[in-house]
This record gives structure tokens, sequence and C-alpha cells, in this order.
């Protein structure tokens, strides 16, 4: 699996199995991406998906009005694939409720490589600290759009975010780690903000971590070609994927894809996205119709309660969540 580089407007992009990323992106023109509650949730429904999809662990986020902030890691090295899925269809969703037309962030997102035994915590903390130091809240728990409240044990944590990842890096115990989290966060009120460590706009980290990421950035221009610093995760293919919804619904696997069988042919398609990730043209091209028609079926049986066939094609698929 190789690193990728791709150069964006002003910054270099490195990406790679295992990274830990800062995120960010704005509004176009300065305004906001967000102008009531129902935009926040319709934003975090779509990033749980994204999170969902591409595997990825969300320690933190939050929800300003002109901007968010996301810390991810990226067992596969896939942060721009899922963020570009994740902006546009925000964007899609924001303009149609609005009835408008027309770009809503600027530009592409933005993110900082993050060394993560270092910086991990840290970020945790300043990310949800945001509204706080903005003056929108006195208390950080006040803010009820970030990981703080699911974090710190006041809300019930949904599925998509890394609350107990985090509370293991304090305590072995969740009660205690989740208190030290606490803690941990009201003594980062007025601790300076860590982008004054970051180094060539791109990377948090360490002397030595610095030098391995501007050692990889060379070897990758030169060679087109790197060892990922750990392995991705496996996924299963899109021909496994349509022969064990073929087990489900007792057919094969050409019979699944010639759309016959409608809740099979649902339950593949929203498995081809979901389990192997495979781009939307991809999947409609498998099926004859269009990128739009495997959208909204993804939609739809994300939104709805499994039949027993789709929950059996999901456990052989082996989808946890």
């Amino acid at each position: 699996m190789p690193v990728s580089v791709s150069e964006m407007a002003r910054q270099l992009r490195l990406e790679y199995a295992g990274a830990l990323h800062h995120v960010t992106a704005r509004g176009n023109a300065k305004g906001d991406i967000f102008r009531d509650d129902q935009d926040r949730r319709c934003f975090l429904d779509i990033l749980s998906r994204e999170v969902c999809q591409q595997r990825w662990r969300c320690y933190a986020y939050c929800l300003m009005d002109n901007h968010y902030h996301l810390l991810l890691e990226t067992p596969e090295g896939n942060l721009s694939r899922g963020m570009r899925r994740l902006n546009s269809v925000y964007t899609q969703t924001f303009n149609r409720r609005h009835q408008q037309a027309g770009h809503v962030l600027h530009g592409r997102f933005k993110s900082i490589l993050v060394e993560k035994h270092v910086y991990l915590l840290e970020l945790c903390r300043y990310i949800v600290l945001n509204p706080v130091r903005a003056g929108l809240v006195r208390n950080v728990h006040e803010w009820k759009w970030s990981s703080y409240r699911v974090t710190a044990g006041l809300e019930k944590a949904p599925h998509w975010i890394a609350v107990v990842q985090i509370h293991k890096l304090f305590h072995r115990s969740n009660r205690e780690g989740r208190r030290r989290y606490r803690q941990y966060v009201q003594n980062g009120v007025d601790t300076p903000s860590p982008w004054g460590h970051v180094r060539g706009q791109i990377f948090l980290g360490t002397e030595p971590f610095v030098t391995t990421m501007a050692k990889l950035v060379k070897r990758q221009q030169r060679t087109n070609v790197l060892r990922t610093l750990s392995q991705p995760i496996r996924r299963l293919t899109g021909t496994q994927v349509l022969t064990r919804v073929g087990q489900a619904y007792a057919l094969s696997p050409r019979k699944v894809l010639t759309r016959e069988h409608q809740d099979a042919y649902q339950c593949a398609a929203w498995l081809l996205r979901r389990v192997a990730n495979e781009p939307l043209g991809v999947v409609a091209d498998r099926f004859g119709v269009s990128p739009s028609r495997i959208s909204h079926i993804q939609r739809i049986l994300e939104s709805q309660r499994l039949t027993r066939e789709q929950a059996r094609a999901q456990q052989l698929c082996h989808v946890t969540s």
C-alpha cells in the first residue's frame, strides 16, 4: 500500500495507514456553514456514516458557526477520499435545505499530520475548548456541538466516537478515565494553542517525527512508491461481498447483479459501498444504474430497520456497527 502525496492549494497532503490528522474546513467567504441545529445534526449524521465507511477513528470534533474541527485517525490512509465525500454530501444537503446553489465551504479541507503519542490528548482538549476560547460559552460542557459531553460521560456516546480509547489513555477504568479526562480538559482552558509547534504548516510533532515525515515526502516524490508505516486493515473485495449477499438470499452473485431481486440488489449496493468502500460510480456500473440511485439506496438502508436477510448479509460481511 503506497503512501500518497498530493499537492493541494498551498498545502501538501501526506497520507498513510495509521496517520492521525487534525482537519478543518471553513465557510465560503467566511460565511456560516451551520445556520441552525438542524444543519449541525445533518453534518454529524453524514460524518458518522463516513467514519464507519472509511473505518476512521474519530477522537474529537467541534462544530462552530463558520467552521469545524475533527481529529481523525485513518487505519487505511484514506483521509482525502472520505473528506471529499463528507464535504460534498454536506454541501448538497445544505444547499437543498436552504434552497440555494454554489459553494458552502471555502476550497478544500485543511489537515495537519499529528504525532499521535505526543499530541493526541492535547488536540482532544484543544478542539472541544474552542467555544470557550471564542466566548460562546463559559464552560465546556455547555456547548452541545462538540464531542466533550459524550467523552466526559454526560451523554451516551455514539458508536463512531472513540471515547473508550481516550479514557484508557488516562486510566484502565472507564469511570476513572472519564473523571481524569474532565479534569484534563478543565486544566487546559488557559493553556497556549498547540499550533505554535506546527512545522511547515502541515506537521505537528517532535523533531524526529517531522524528519521522518519529510523523508517520506522526498522518497515519494522520487520513487512514487512507499511502504506504509503500518499495515492497513484488509477489506472484503466487491466479489466477496456479492458472494456473501448471495448466500444470505440464496442467490448466485450473478443473479444479485441482475436486480431481479430488489432486496438483494439494494443490500448488495449498500454493502459494496459500506464494506468494500467502492466508489459510487463503480457500484453504479455493476448494476447498470445511476450513481444517485446507489447513493439513495445507501441513505435509505442506513435510516431504516434491516430485514432478516439484510442483517444476515451484514453479519456475513463482518459489519459490526
